[in-house]
């Protein structure tokens, strides 16, 4: 008896793959979906020998909108799913004035339309189970975007913002929303994007079964938001704070008083 179905998507190599292993070995049994099968049937072949957890296959690229729908109807339908790790995503893109719109337009299909798709099917079932368990895989460059090329962090801060979104609508059932924001890690999304970890600091490189690890160990926690490699999480709540103490004054009947147009307190008759 396993603990119920994982369905984990980009599962066949990195973040992917390690959630496969971790969930399996904690008793789960698992729905891999990848548009590499060879490599998803190695990694089934060897977590079906070393944890006997039943494991399905599913041959997907998500950008296609036929293929994203045939495994969001299999997360809608397929019995004994308990989790989604919407982790599949690329990165790059580059100078927005420079980029490939045609590359544009599939980062924006796999990071943002294939995860909201998959996520609201998620939710629904669920809402209506009131049980299960939804992580979406954002990045901290969602944070500080200006430092970065403009399409792929704004990808994840669409996760993060729907992340949260989510678990605040969800927070009354028993059906639990964690968004993870990985810094750099050891993973082949940075050759397929066209970039390479060899121009980064070792310091700021995460191994993926460190990251995977601490994600998981934040789930259990019980945290909304994990970012694996900050050191103080109260430093995360101020962020927080900051942002609740925003909240009161980012919508008023008046323009600010800074701003001296017509309705401001300083100038109330224009």
């Amino acid at each position: 008896m396993t603990r119920g179905t994982a369905i984990i998507t980009g599962a066949s190599t990195g973040i992917g793959a390690t959630y496969a292993d971790r969930l399996a070995k904690r008793g789960y049994g698992l729905l891999l979906v990848a548009r590499d099968r060879p490599r998803m049937e190695t990694l089934a072949a060897r977590l079906v020998r070393e944890t006997g957890v039943g494991i399905q296959i599913v041959k997907a690229d998500l950008t296609v909108t036929d293929q994203l729908l045939s495994v969001e109807m299999m997360l809608r339908s397929e019995p004994g799913i308990v989790m989604l790790v919407n982790n599949a995503g690329i990165g790059g893109g580059g100078p927005l004035q420079s980029a490939d719109p045609t590359y544009l337009d599939q980062l924006i299909a796999l990071n943002v339309r294939a995860t909201t798709r998959l996520a609201a099917a998620a939710a629904r079932r669920f809402g209506g189970e009131k049980q299960g368990t939804i992580i979406n895989i954002s990045s901290v460059t969602a944070l500080f975007p200006e430092r970065m090329d403009p399409v792929y962090p704004a990808t994840k801060a669409y996760l993060l913002a729907l992340s949260q979104s989510l678990a605040a609508q969800l927070a009354a059932s028993d059906v639990r929303v964690q968004v993870v924001m990985p810094g750099a890690t050891r993973t082949e999304i940075w050759e397929r994007a066209g970039g390479s970890l060899d121009s980064l600091p070792s310091e700021i490189i995460m191994d993926v079964d460190d990251l995977v690890d601490a994600a998981l160990a934040g789930l259990d926690l019980g945290e909304i938001v994990t970012i694996p490699s900050l050191p103080d999480h109260s430093d995360w709540q101020r962020y927080e704070d900051a942002r609740a103490h925003l909240q009161p004054n980012l919508s008023r009947s008046n323009p600010a008083a800074r701003y001296a147009v017509a309705g401001s307190p300083t100038n109330p008759a224009g």
